[in-house]
C-alpha cells in the first residue's frame, strides 16, 4: 500500500501563478512528449490554519443567493479548499494537463457547520486515474478539518476529464447505453445569467479560467462563448434547496452540458420529507429552457 507523504505550504498556492505554470507546463510537454505508463503523484499537499476572508464570504453569500450567516456554505468551502487541489494537479509528476481540464462531477460529504471563524487545516491529494470514452478522468479529493485536529468535517472529490488525452496502461471503458432521455419538468426556478456571470464568481472564488471571462479569452481555448462555472451553478442550487438541509449533508452533482454567456437556466427541485418526520433528501435538475438539454442534475441528502 502507498503512502501518501505529506507536502506542507505555507499559505495557499496563488491561482494565477498556478495557471500560468500550467500553460509553461502544457508546452514543455507537447515538445517532450511521453511513452511512459502512467503514475499520480503519491503527495498530499496541505495548508494549515487557513482563514476565511468576511468580505469575501458576504460578496459569495450574496453572489449565489444564500442567507448572511457566519455558517461557511459548503460551496464556499470548496472554493476555499480550489488553489491547494489545484497545486496537486500542477505538479510535474501529475500526468494529464491541467489546462482543458472538464469538471465532470462533484461529491460533497459535510458532517458539521464549520464557522468562519475557525482556523481549518486543508489536504489535497489525487486518485482513481482511469479511462472514459473521451479520454481519460481523474479524482481531486480535498479534505478538511478543524485545526489541530483529525476528524474530517467536509470532503469534497471532484472528477476532472482529459478530454482527447489517452495515455498509454489505461484502458477505455467499454460504451455504454448512454444518457437517458430528459423531459423537462415544470420549473420551480429560472435564472437569467448576465454576461459577467463567469466574472463575478471569479472574484469570489479566486477561479479565472480564461473560458469563464470573457467571449475573445474563451475563444482563445476553444469555446464558441464564455460558460459559467460549474460550481457557480451547483452552489446556487444549492443555496435554493434552502436551510432545510441542515449543517449534515451529503451533496452531489453532474455536470452535463455547459451554461453559455449570457443564458437562461431553468430548475427543478423535489423535495423527500416523511409526513411529520425530517427532511430526508432534495433532487435538482437545471436546463436549457429554449432547447431543452440537460445543464446539471443532483442530490442534496441528509446524512
Amino acid at each position: 500500500m502507498t503512502t501518501i507523504q505529506p507536502v506542507i505550504l505555507g499559505e495557499m498556492p496563488s491561482l494565477s501563478k498556478l495557471y500560468i505554470n500550467a500553460a509553461a507546463q502544457a508546452a514543455r510537454r507537447r515538445m517532450l512528449g511521453s511513452n511512459d505508463a502512467p503514475d499520480l503523484p503519491d503527495a498530499r499537499h496541505e495548508v494549515r490554519g487557513v482563514a476565511a476572508d468576511v468580505g469575501n464570504l458576504t460578496a459569495y453569500q450574496h453572489l449565489i443567493g444564500e442567507t448572511a450567516s457566519d455558517v461557511l456554505p459548503a460551496g464556499f468551502i470548496h472554493a476555499l479548499a480550489f488553489p491547494l487541489a489545484m497545486s496537486v494537479m500542477s505538479r510535474d509528476d501529475f500526468p494529464l494537463p491541467l489546462l482543458g481540464m472538464v469538471h465532470l462531477s462533484n461529491h460533497i460529504e459535510q458532517s458539521s457547520a464549520v464557522l468562519f471563524t475557525e482556523q481549518l487545516d486543508i489536504t489535497a491529494h489525487v486518485e482513481n486515474l482511469r479511462g472514459h470514452r473521451s479520454g481519460t478522468q481523474v479524482d481531486v479529493v480535498a479534505d478538511v478539518r478543524a485545526a489541530g485536529t483529525a476528524i474530517i468535517r467536509w470532503r469534497g472529490v471532484s472528477t476532472y476529464l482529459a478530454k482527447g488525452v489517452f495515455l498509454p496502461g489505461i484502458d477505455k471503458p467499454s460504451p455504454t447505453g448512454g444518457r437517458t432521455d430528459f423531459k423537462a419538468p415544470y420549473p420551480t426556478a429560472l435564472w437569467q445569467l448576465g454576461v459577467d456571470t463567469g466574472r463575478a464568481y471569479a472574484a469570489v472564488s479566486g477561479d479565472f479560467n480564461p473560458i469563464h471571462l470573457s467571449v475573445l479569452s474563451a475563444k482563445a481555448l476553444g469555446m464558441r462563448r464564455s460558460i459559467a462555472h460549474g460550481m457557480y451553478l451547483a452552489s446556487r442550487a444549492l443555496a435554493d434547496v434552502g436551510a432545510v438541509k441542515g449543517d449534515s449533508f451529503s451533496w452531489h452533482v453532474d455536470f452535463e452540458a455547459p451554461v453559455f454567456l449570457p443564458g437562461r437556466v431553468a430548475l427543478d427541485i423535489s423535495t423527500v420529507q416523511l409526513p411529520g418526520g425530517p427532511w430526508r433528501e432534495s433532487d435538482f435538475v437545471a436546463w436549457n429552457p429554449r432547447s431543452g438539454r440537460r445543464h446539471f442534475a443532483g442530490t442534496v441528502a441528509a446524512l
